[in-house]
C-alpha cells in the first residue's frame, strides 16, 4: 500500500512537468506567430532596390503603351517581337466624306481696269455625294465660262491680299451654283480652291 501512495505523486508530478513544457511551447509558438505578423515577415526592403523597380516598371509601362499604339495602327507583332506588317487602321467616323474635282488646264483673263492679267487654277470640293463631282465634270464648258467672266468683272485691287482672295472664291462658288441650278442640276459646291494663283 505504500507503493502505490509513492507511484501516484510520481505520476503527478511527470503529469505536472508534461503540462508545463506542452504550455511553454504553445506559448512560444504563439509568440513567434505575433511577432511576425507585428514585424513583419519580410526583411525592409533596399531603397535603392525599390527605385530600380520603379524604374524598370515604368519602362515596362512604356514598352507596353508603345506596343499599344503600334498595334492601333494596325502593326502585327509575331512572337519573335518582329513586326510582320504595318496597315494603318483607318478611324470610322460619323462625318461626310469631301469629293474634290480640280478643273483641267489654268484659267487666263484680264481684270477689270487693268492690263494685268490673272492666272488660276481651280478646284471645287462638296460632301453631298460624288454624283456633284460627276456633274461638274459633265458642265465643265458652261462653268469655265461662267469662272471666266467672273473673274474680268474683278479689279486688282479686289483681289490682293488673302481677303481679296476669300472674297473671289465665294463669288465663285455662288456663281457656279447657279449656273447648276439654271442647268437643272442640283448646287452642291460647297467650297472653291485656287491651286494656283499668278498676277501677271
Amino acid at each position: 500500500m505504500a507503493e502505490e501512495v509513492e507511484e501516484e505523486p510520481k505520476k503527478g508530478k511527470l503529469l505536472k512537468i508534461i503540462i508545463f513544457v506542452v504550455a511553454g511551447l504553445l506559448l512560444i509558438v504563439v509568440g513567434l506567430g505575433i511577432g511576425y505578423f507585428i514585424f513583419g515577415g519580410e526583411p525592409e526592403p533596399d531603397p535603392s532596390a525599390e527605385v530600380n523597380q520603379i524604374i524598370e516598371g515604368k519602362e515596362a509601362e512604356k514598352k507596353e503603351k508603345e506596343k499599344s499604339e503600334n498595334n492601333e495602327e494596325g502593326e502585327e507583332v509575331g512572337e519573335d517581337g518582329i513586326i510582320k506588317k504595318n496597315v494603318k487602321a483607318i478611324p470610322e467616323v460619323d462625318s461626310y466624306e469631301t469629293t474634290y474635282f480640280e478643273f483641267p488646264g489654268d484659267f487666263t483673263t484680264n481684270l477689270k481696269g487693268s492690263r494685268k492679267f490673272l492666272q488660276v487654277s481651280v478646284g471645287v470640293s462638296t460632301q453631298y455625294d460624288e454624283k456633284v463631282m460627276e456633274i461638274v465634270d459633265s458642265h465643265q464648258l458652261a462653268l469655265r465660262s461662267e469662272i471666266l467672266s467672273t473673274i474680268s468683272d474683278f479689279t486688282e485691287e479686289d483681289i490682293s491680299g488673302s481677303d481679296g482672295k476669300k472674297m473671289l472664291s465665294e463669288r465663285l462658288m455662288v456663281v457656279l451654283n447657279k449656273k447648276l441650278e439654271s442647268l437643272d442640276e442640283f448646287p452642291g459646291i460647297e467650297d472653291v480652291y485656287f491651286t494656283a494663283f499668278i498676277l501677271q
